[in-house]
């Protein structure tokens, strides 16, 4: 049975209303998204994607689905890597960040092609075995139950499937810790309240980070939605992680 109540952030909200204050949350952050990510980790966060493109390595001919994909940077460096013949579909709850993603769209391949598809991770709107690759970025500790998310992110891969997750994680390191603790509540809803006039967003998405499963407990929550050969790798201190596994 399906809990009724779910976390959002520090707060307790009803599992049924959580997927409509994200979407509001993300609605009034859009426009400043990308923006915001910068200035929040100093621009590491496209370190961090960098390195999860290095792990995936794109190839030619592959089918990917990128949920949460918010503005496109993960599909649209997929796309790149694989240089000709990509088919990828951007996935987020959010129309008002596909649109600002929709404005990126330059000079890919023509015999790539990008689908954006308005939807929820838990309900993906696509056929069992659709997909060769899976990425979600920042966007799982989102939704409202993970585990369905995963199952969903299992049915839609097809056998040999990857599946690619990068998150906030836990830091494993007590000096980092104590300094990322501060900047992240002291300073990172001041910042979205100077650059995206929305204190109460950042602060929301601060706590979600706090409440999200350790690397360990979270690579348990992979293996038992089936998935094989389940490994992680830690980012700037455990700050955040990539957490990789196969449909097998």
């Amino acid at each position: 049975m399906e809990n009724k109540y779910t976390d959002f952030g520090f707060s307790r909200v009803r599992s049924k209303d959580k997927s409509n204050l994200v979407k509001n949350l993300f609605e009034n952050v859009s426009p400043k998204y990308d923006l915001m990510n910068d200035f929040m980790s100093l621009g590491i966060h496209r370190v961090w994607k960098d390195f999860m493109l290095d792990w995936l390595a794109p190839k030619r001919g592959q089918r990917l689905i990128d949920v949460a994909g918010g503005t496109g940077d993960i599909a649209l460096d997929f796309i790149k890597r694989a240089k000709s013949d990509v088919n990828a579909t951007i996935l987020d709850l959010t129309e008002s960040m596909m649109v600002e993603g929709q404005r990126k769209i330059m000079n890919i391949p023509q015999d790539s092609k990008v689908n954006w598809v308005c939807g929820d991770a838990m309900y993906l709107p696509f056929s069992s075995n659709s997909f060769d690759v899976y990425t979600i970025s920042f966007g799982i500790r989102n939704v409202t139950n993970i585990s369905k998310a995963l199952c969903e992110a299992y049915r839609v891969l097809k056998p040999g499937g990857r599946l690619m997750i990068l998150e906030f994680s836990s830091v494993n390191n007590d000096i980092i810790s104590w300094f990322y603790e501060k900047y992240s509540f002291n300073i990172i809803p001041k910042l979205g309240e100077f650059i995206a006039n929305d204190k109460e967003s950042y602060q929301y998405l601060v706590e979600s980070i706090r409440k999200f499963p350790d690397q360990n407990t979270f690579s348990d929550m992979i293996i038992n939605e089936g998935f094989k050969q389940v490994k992680y790798r830690d980012l700037t201190f455990g700050i955040a992680a990539l957490h990789s596994g196969w449909k097998i």
